[in-house]
Formats: structure tokens, C-alpha cells, sequence
């Protein structure tokens, strides 16, 4: 892909997922095109359908999260880290649980969005696993709970957006739950 290309097709993904994030259902392409300062036909000829562009933001959602937390894997501070997964995941996680519903019913995921959601889950896992070995993390919590708490709390925010203040509260409330006692 030319230079030129790549460059238009991270613009529209990154426009596509502020656009979904905020409009849900109601996104138009129209709106992607417009935000990412590219023709509509620019639009389509990397995204043949709606579907597609749907896929390939939720795909670049999981792979921000994936980069990210490989990068908090291997900071010095093992606690913190974990802090700023969760807090990441929650923040972004409305958008995501909009582009996954737009996708469809959870067995009805594309094997792409599937595989780049695999990778994040075991990017989660190798955070949590560092951060319980260093003794800061409880030990009996599982990568499978953590999900289900970052979930709760992504749902709701997606369902009745709320301040960040309260967002964090709420992250905050979660992470002394899952902190090592002392």
C-alpha cells in the first residue's frame, strides 16, 4: 500500500472510531469521510461496506489496547501498570461495546475482530499475571473476572454516559478490590 494510502486509511479508522463512538447506529459514512478529510469514495474503496469500516475500527480499537498493554507488560511498576490497562479500557470501552454491537450478536463476530479481541485478552492476562507475581494484585482473581468488572463498568458507561470524574471513581473503586492485602 502506498504511503499515501496507509496514511488515509489510519485517518478514516481514526475518525471512524471517534464517529461511532458518539453516533452509534446513526454514524454515516458521510461523517467518516468528512472528519477524516477524505472523499467518500476514498471511504469505499478501502471499506467496500459499512460492515467493513465497523470491523476494521473495532480491529484497530483491540490493537491500540494490545500495544498498550504489551508496553505496561514491561513497565517498572507492575501496580500501576494494571492501574492504567483497567483505567484504558474503561474509558475507551464505550466505543467498543458500540462498534461491537454494531458488528452483531457476540457469535456473530468477524474472525478478525475475534482474533485481535484473543490478543487483547491475552495482553490483559500477561499484566495482571506480572502484577500478581509482584505481589500487588490479588492472586485468586482471574483474567475472566477482570473482564467481567471492566465489562460492567463499559456497559454502563456505553448505556448512560457519565463524568470522567465518576468513570474513575468507579476504576478506582475496582482497583482496591483487586489490589494484594496486606
Amino acid at each position: 500500500m502506498r504511503v499515501d494510502a496507509r496514511l488515509n486509511r489510519e485517518r478514516i479508522l481514526a475518525a471512524a472510531e471517534e464517529v461511532f463512538g458518539e453516533l452509534g447506529a446513526q454514524a454515516s459514512t458521510e461523517e467518516v469521510a468528512r472528519r477524516a478529510g477524505v472523499g467518500v469514495a476514498t471511504v469505499f474503496r478501502h471499506f467496500p461496506t459499512k460492515t467493513d469500516l465497523v470491523e476494521a475500527t473495532l480491529v484497530r480499537h483491540f490493537d491500540d489496547l494490545v500495544t498498550h498493554a504489551r508496553m505496561l507488560a514491561a513497565a517498572p511498576a507492575p501496580g500501576p501498570a494494571l492501574g492504567d490497562l483497567v483505567t484504558a479500557m474503561v474509558e475507551r470501552g464505550a466505543t467498543k461495546v458500540t462498534l461491537a454491537n454494531l458488528l452483531g450478536a457476540a457469535d456473530q463476530v468477524p474472525s478478525g475482530a475475534a482474533d485481535a479481541a484473543r490478543r487483547l485478552r491475552d495482553a490483559v492476562d500477561a499484566v495482571l499475571r506480572r502484577a500478581q507475581d509482584a505481589g500487588v494484585a490479588r492472586p485468586d482473581v482471574s483474567v475472566d473476572e477482570l473482564y467481567f468488572l471492566v465489562r460492567g463498568l463499559t456497559q454502563a458507561a456505553a448505556a448512560l454516559p457519565v463524568p470522567t470524574a465518576v468513570s474513575r471513581g468507579a476504576v478506582a473503586v475496582v482497583l482496591d478490590g483487586l489490589a494484594a492485602h496486606r
